[in-house]
């Protein structure tokens, strides 16, 4: 049997691995070494030199691709370091169209780091396409979609999203890190770039701060290569080894995070403290329908604003949580809360944030793994 073939459970633990060619270690070893010896100049066993490549590095992306089902993996020093190579993919004067409640990382990036080079960001509602097709123009040259987003939980129309890139000759990323490929794939659908912070769920034990990239076409692949080693923003084979490891276990994690995202969500839209609460396996939720297509299950990601709340009665609130742990990042086997406008979000604009919701009063739950009564009674303790 192939492994090309296998089911994704299977996948997260076999995809793209062999033993280890010289002792038959299961386990990729941990190949801590900078410079590989050579028998010749240029002579040498397909290493050289470890911010080109590492093997530890190699058979984590090789896990990656696989689990996508792309044809080529890059691993990156994090999940910001993938998105600034996909952004020097392109040219003084290009432009890019991307959602406008975007992770707040990301905004900095493009707007701080980006721009000033000549490279425009358009920032509009990308669960209505019409508002994405209106940004598009011959400079246009790179569609980034975050679904769901950090933290309203809206949904994106991949598909919807990948013909509207096709028709103008676009390139389509689409920042998977909160779906993980366990609940969605987006190069199945048409995307040409999937990126991950795999620092979260892939990873899943908060432990390693770690970047992915994932394509299918070799010309891509190999830009991108470029721009990997040219930079140097890789990850280390420590941090690779531990993201190997984390994938591994991602389908039983993931199935869990699901199960007490989904108590957590009801539970919290019953409480008649919260005003709202957005998660996308509520058939009321803005596209659950698309969610429902191109979603296997919902995740574990909620974000509530409680009724009447102010930003201090938020921060209040994650103040006197207990088992929820109050940090930033997600998808850790632990629970952890934040505050957007003041963590995550507090980047961008007061003015700009409040236009896609992400308001003084929104709180951003990761639920864990733990059991869902105490992760219910912790809130419930919280909120009062």
């Amino acid at each position: 049997m192939s492994k090309k073939t296998l089911k994704f459970n299977s996948k997260t633990i076999h995809g793209g691995q062999e033993p280890d060619a010289a002792y038959g270690a299961v386990m990729p070893p941990i190949y801590q070494t900078s410079t590989y010896a050579q028998s010749t100049p240029g002579g040498h066993k397909g290493y050289e030199y470890s911010r080109s490549a590492n093997p530890t590095r190699t058979a984590l992306e090789q896990s990656l691709a696989s689990i996508e089902s792309g044809n080529y993996g890059l691993a990156f020093a994090s999940g910001l370091s993938a998105i600034d190579a996909v952004i020097k993919l392109l040219s003084p004067g290009d432009e890019v169209v991307s959602t406008n409640d975007l992770y707040g990382g990301s905004y900095r990036l493009f707007k701080q780091v980006f721009e000033k080079y000549g490279i425009t960001f358009h920032f509009v509602g990308m669960t209505d396409l019409n508002k994405v097709a209106e940004k598009i123009n011959s400079r246009t040259k790179l569609l980034w979609v975050e679904t769901p987003t950090n933290p309203m939980m809206n949904v994106i129309d991949i598909k919807g999203a990948v013909k509207l890139a096709k028709d103008h000759d676009l390139l389509l990323a689409v920042d998977n890190t909160f779906a993980t490929s366990y609940l969605q794939r987006p190069l199945e659908l048409g995307a040409d770039i999937v990126m991950h912070s795999a620092t979260k769920y892939l990873g899943g034990h908060s432990d390693v701060v770690v970047g992915a990239l994932v394509v299918k076409d070799k010309d891509l692949a190999d830009k991108l290569y470029f721009i990997q080693n040219a930079s140097g923003a890789v990850c280390g084979p420590m941090d690779s080894f531990l993201v190997l490891r984390g994938i591994k276990t991602l389908h039983v994690r993931m199935q869990r995070h699901c199960e007490n995202g989904k108590a957590i969500a009801l539970y919290l839209k019953d409480h008649p403290k919260i005003e709202k609460v957005y998660w996308p396996g509520f058939e009321d939720h803005p596209n659950h329908d698309i969610a429902k297509t191109q979603m296997s299950d919902f995740g574990g990601m909620i974000s509530f604003i409680p009724k009447g709340s102010s930003f201090k009665d938020a921060v209040s609130i994650v103040e006197k949580l207990e088992v929820f742990t109050l940090a930033e990042s997600l998808g850790g086997v632990e629970s952890l809360a934040g505050h957007p406008a003041s963590m995550t979000h507090a980047s961008i604009p007061k003015e700009e944030r409040e236009k896609s919701g992400v308001v003084d009063a929104l709180i951003r739950l990761s639920v864990g793994i733990e059991d869902a009564d105490d992760l219910i009674a912790d809130l419930e303790q919280a909120i009062g």
